[in-house]
């Protein structure tokens, strides 16, 4: 494997642990995307803003107060120094970081949107063998409960046979001759 492989490797890794569910959709933070693509984030959304017409809701959305909020509470978004954002971060879709790849036009950014989608894609093909995993586990504890359920009886109806079964009898007394 070549150098270039093991670093995409590593970067589809880095990308998929950067995907996070808002509102039901796996979303990259602007930041995230920024640094991804070697520009800043007021960069990018500059390009946004100027192309506005090429991110319909699907493809990108601005968080809400709140879901800001319990996001800086699970992890550590502002920069020491600076004052942390001023502006509540938007959020871009596969199809949106995709797009802002398209709207930035930089090789980096081209580069790196191909592993932006491989990582969607792998986080996407995760998820369906989590499904897939777990169905068959219900499965499987469907059939064990079954098992169960036969041995308990299996062994109501072996006890109620010993119980009708007259007991052996005893065996000869030995003579001391």
């Amino acid at each position: 494997m070549d150098r270039v492989e093991s670093t995409a490797v590593v970067s589809v890794e880095q990308i998929t642990h950067s995907i996070l569910v808002f509102r039901g959709h796996k979303v990259l933070l602007d930041a995230e995307l920024a640094s991804l693509y070697g520009v800043t984030t007021g960069r990018l959304n500059e390009a946004i803003k100027r192309n506005l017409e090429r991110f319909p809701p699907d493809f990108m959305f601005q968080l809400t107060a709140a879901e800001y909020a319990a996001l800086i509470s699970q992890i550590a978004t502002s920069k020491p120094g600076r004052g942390g954002r001023r502006k509540l971060p938007w959020v871009f879709t596969e199809h949106g970081a995709i797009q802002a790849a398209n709207v930035l036009n930089s090789p980096r950014a081209v580069e790196m949107g191909i592993y932006v989608v491989r990582a969607f894609v792998k986080l996407r093909e995760l998820l369906a063998s989590n499904r897939e995993l777990a169905r068959r586990f219900e499965q499987l504890e469907a059939r064990v409960e079954k098992l169960v359920a036969h041995d308990q009886a299996l062994g109501v109806i072996l006890s109620a046979i010993r119980k009708l079964m007259p007991p052996p009898p005893e065996p000869p007394a030995k003579s001391t001759h």
